[in-house]
């Protein structure tokens, strides 16, 4: 039987036949690397209401409150018909809340195939118009939760069947007709009037007829819309049980994600955009980079300060953590110092370089750490934590260098389940901070749907352009290098004699092999034209 729950006035129900959401694989590390949702249905969530109930303003709080950016929001209106020419002549007497408004077959086809984890392009209605616009539509990929609204969604069983969890927004008439008036008005251009009369004639009787009775078929009654928090709360809940992705943070205590908002989903929009320049590319991953650094920061230890303030009066405060270093894993670590050195003035950064071929080769090839390490908290900096192989490394030199597990914070933009895996269980005491918590991992390793290959969109540079030269070749004022190049993964380079000119080289260490191809900062001489 279905178990109720009373929920601030409403009423919950546990169906008996909810669909399962996505459950995590407790060992995606010794699973197929394919795409580990490939096969996993999303879970369907039905949410209706009169109109103007506050239908989408609760849709919006739930996707805000999931930080995830595999939600997607099907609106039925969406699928309203295009009116013939007859109609539109008659537009006044057209029942736009009557079920044969709407194209239902579409609608059902829509879900099926999102259901079938399948792209689906979902038309763009005019209200102005009344018709469908014939030059955009609206792409969707697969995602794990969809949320479908609408007046009359639970109005047919087959599209009424296909839902994980339904929900009726149920807010007074009133409230309703007022809101109505608002957007119409301002939203779609009609008059008052004109919106007082289709209430009259088709809106209310619609209700009654058509909205109010398929009310019954709700697992969740939210009574006044989105201001029922404790409603909305226990909603999110009951959907992270459902999926896996958001249980990582039950299972491992030590991730954290920072808080989602739109800005922030903005911002992963732009940078995970393949046609974003990189000028938008790096500007946008900044201000990740920031938000990631600051909230790495909040866990750091602290000790109370107290301090006089201009009008002297006390302020009891905390003071910052004051041993404390960064260290990059070169090269996409590298974009991510600007940030930490603008939050924390003089810090000291080291750098490791990992020599990766295919997924399991690994070769630690360059490491310079301050000395003192061993008695500083450090932030590890990657932007992009994949199968976790290079970022185990690095964790096992820093603790090498006697670094506790308990104080390494590692920071990174995107993480794959797959990495978070491998590195919560090899390292319980470490912190990793992200900003969202990507699908999973494909067949190539690459983090889907990921940002693509983060140092070359981040610096510019292609990695057919870099090459390793033996420590042996040495730069001698200005002149020129002639060496033996070694042969790389991606293809064999002969010996080559390139101009090197003053000023167009960064000598950081004499010790540093050489690079040349393009800028790798804060490690390397490069060799190459100025300005290039």
């Amino acid at each position: 039987m279905a178990s109720k729950t009373a929920v601030d006035g409403g009423e919950m129900q546990e169906s008996t036949r909810g669909g399962g959401g996505l459950q995590l694989d407790e060992d995606l590390t010794n699973s197929n690397p394919k795409l580990r949702s490939a096969n996993k249905p999303p879970f369907v969530i039905g949410v209706a209401g009169g109109t103007a109930s506050g239908k989408t303003t609760v849709c919006d709080m739930i996707i805000q409150q999931l930080h995830d950016h595999r939600v997607v929001l099907v609106n039925q209106d969406s699928f309203y018909r295009g009116l013939t020419p007859e109609e539109l002549r008659k537009v006044g007497d057209y029942n736009f809340d009557h079920p044969d408004a709407f194209d239902t077959e579409q609608l059902l086809e829509c879900l099926l195939q999102l259901k079938q984890c399948e792209p689906v392009q979902i038309p763009v209605y005019d209200f102005k118009t009344h018709q469908r616009s014939t030059n955009s539509v609206r792409k969707v990929n697969a995602v794990d939760v969809i949320i479908m609204e609408g007046i009359l969604v639970f109005h047919d069983h087959r599209v009424r069947d296909l839902m994980n969890m339904k929900i009726f927004v149920d807010t007074d008439a009133d409230v309703r007709l007022a809101r109505r008036i608002r957007r119409d008005t301002l939203e779609r251009g009609r008059d008052v009037q004109g919106v007082l009369e289709q209430y009259a004639k088709f809106v209310k009787p619609s209700f009654d007829d058509f909205v109010l009775p398929s009310k019954k078929y709700a697992d969740v009654i939210i009574p006044r819309g989105g201001d029922n928090h404790v409603a909305i709360d226990l909603i999110v809940q009951h959907i992270r049980t459902k999926l896996g992705q958001h249980d990582l943070r039950k299972i491992y205590p030590n991730v954290y994600v920072i808080q989602s908002t739109f800005q922030i989903r903005g911002m992963h929009t732009l940078i995970r955009d393949r046609e974003t320049t990189k000028h938008d590319f790096v500007f946008y991953s900044d201000r990740l980079i920031r938000l990631v650094v600051e909230h790495g920061l909040g866990h750091l230890p602290f000790t109370e300060k107290q301090v006089i303030t201009p009008t002297n009066s006390t302020y009891v405060g905390v003071d910052f953590c004051k041993q404390l270093c960064g260290v990059s894993i070169i090269r996409s670590g590298e974009s991510m110092e600007n940030a930490l050195r603008a939050c924390c003035k003089g810090i000291k950064i080291g750098k490791i370089l990992i020599h990766r071929e295919g997924d399991n080769g690994k070769q630690l090839i360059y490491e310079k750490l301050p000395r003192d390490i061993a008695d500083r908290h450090v932030l590890l900096l990657d932007p992009v934590l994949a199968t976790g192989n290079s970022a185990v490394q690095a964790i096992e030199l820093l603790m090498r260098k006697g670094v506790p597990e308990s104080h390494i914070i590692f920071l990174n933009l995107v993480s794959a389940p797959e990495g978070i895996h491998v590195v919560c269980k090899r390292f319980p005491l470490l912190k990793i901070v992200t900003s969202e918590i990507d699908v999973a991992l494909n067949k190539e390793y690459r983090v889907v749907p990921g940002m693509g290959e983060f140092g070359d969109r981040y610096f510019g540079t292609d990695d057919d352009d870099f090459a390793v030269l033996p420590p042996a070749a040495k730069t001698k004022g200005t002149g020129a290098v002639e060496s033996q190049v070694e042969s790389l993964p991606n293809g064999h380079l002969k010996s080559d004699r390139r101009p090197f000119t003053k000023g167009s080289g960064k000598l950081i260490d004499p010790s540093t092999e050489i690079w040349y191809g393009g800028p790798v900062p804060g490690l390397t001489t490069w060799v190459g034209s100025d300005g290039e």
